[in-house]
């Protein structure tokens, strides 16, 4: 009997390189990743320059950041866990509930965000700016 093609197309069975191309290969992968690294620091020492500065591009380099994390989370579990040479279904099983976690935690923080305001806020039933003014003393300057 013999196995020279495949039962489905979905299945792949991969060739592994000789050592030079594997070691090259590697060490392209560990450059990208220095460099995304690199690239991450500069943008936090960059958000600790800006201090209080302006709150949007301090936004916009956050956005960044989770951007290029996101990039190096790709990179590592493509080459170094080898999800890269996977078949599709598999790296759909990884992947699905990875993103359905990723967007449980950000519900929850968008809902304790929100409950957080409304607590500020009385519940809601005035606006923020109210309290605010009555936080200060009567004596001090604004």
């Amino acid at each position: 009997m013999s196995h020279s093609s495949p039962a489905s197309s979905e299945i792949s069975f991969v060739q592994h390189h000789d050592d030079g191309t594997f070691k090259k290969t590697v060490r392209k992968v560990t450059i990208i990743l220095s460099v995304v690294t690199i690239i991450e620091l500069l943008c936090g020492l960059a958000i600790f320059k800006l201090g209080h500065g302006s709150h949007m591009a301090v936004l916009m380099i956050k956005g960044l950041v989770t951007i290029l994390s996101l990039a190096k989370a790709f990179y590592i579990t493509s080459y170094f866990m080898h999800l890269g040479d996977e078949i599709r279904n598999f790296i759909m099983t990884i992947i699905v509930p990875l993103l359905l976690f990723v967007w449980f935690i950000a519900a929850f923080l968008i809902d304790g965000s929100s409950w957080r305001e409304l607590k500020n806020t009385a519940a809601g039933s005035k606006p923020a700016t109210e309290q605010v003014e009555k936080a200060v003393a009567p004596g001090d300057k604004k």
